[in-house]
């Protein structure tokens, strides 16, 4: 077996065993023994870790997901009007494309797992990277969104909505009945994007923000914005 091959069976295993059990609940060893590899160390020679092996699983599927993304934005940029449904389109139907294969599937419940954690959001390229679909798709939808709603992550909202939503899917297996379901999941997150800001809602975004530029200024002075340096929720908004 040459080494191009292990890797492939070793991603192949973790890929599907990630997905129906979870990140936390496979071990290293069991990717492993059900890759059927000899050497025991051989997840970390070619991966190193856990996230090694989700990164190589992420670089499997996405490039698909940009290309159709951008496809889908170029159209959008072209008709040239506001269309809120086609950006919620752009968001949803790359992902739900690969509802169509078992390894699609795989990958959509292992975005989900990765997406809902609280210690990794998204991807630093969907932020930083203008060459991204994501990247692009969050410029085009601020512009749409209320003020207050876009200081309130309604992207990110959207965005963690519809990959939640897609890999629940994916754990039912293939099914007949994928374009509805895509086409219903586009109106929902179209409505998350559109959704007005309640009173309410408005008045207690101005407390939260009020006590934590009060807590920033006791804290440091400056009456600049704290600067982090990971993804959070919110930057992903």
């Amino acid at each position: 077996m040459t080494s191009s091959t292990t890797r492939e069976r070793l991603l192949d295993a973790a890929q599907h065993l990630y997905a129906r059990r979870g990140l936390d609940a496979v071990s290293l060893r069991e990717i492993v023994q059900a890759a059927g590899a000899r050497n025991a160390t051989a997840v970390q020679y070619h991966f190193g870790d856990r996230a090694g092996i989700v990164r190589a699983v992420f670089a499997r599927h996405l490039p698909e997901v940009e290309a159709r993304r951008h496809a889908l934005l170029d159209a959008y940029e072209a008709d040239r009007r506001d269309d809120v449904r086609a950006l919620a389109g752009a968001l949803v139907r790359p992902f739900a494309a690969l509802l169509a294969s078992e390894g699609g599937r795989d990958f959509l419940q292992i975005w989900a797992d990765v997406l809902g954690r609280p210690d990794v959001i998204v991807p630093a390229a969907a932020l930083e990277d203008p060459a991204d679909s994501m990247y692009r798709w969050r410029a085009l939808v601020l512009p749409l969104l209320e003020a207050d709603a876009a200081r309130l992550h309604r992207r990110f909202t959207a965005l963690l909505y519809a990959s939640l939503e897609l890999g629940r899917r994916a754990r039912s297996g293939p099914r007949t009945d994928d374009r509805l379901f895509t086409s219903y999941l586009t109106d929902v997150v179209t409505a998350i994007l559109a959704a007005p800001v309640s009173d309410e809602t408005r008045a207690l975004a101005a407390e939260r923000d009020a006590a934590r530029k009060g807590s920033h200024f006791s804290n440091t002075g400056d009456a600049g914005p704290a600067q982090h340096g990971h993804v959070t929720s919110e930057q992903g908004g």
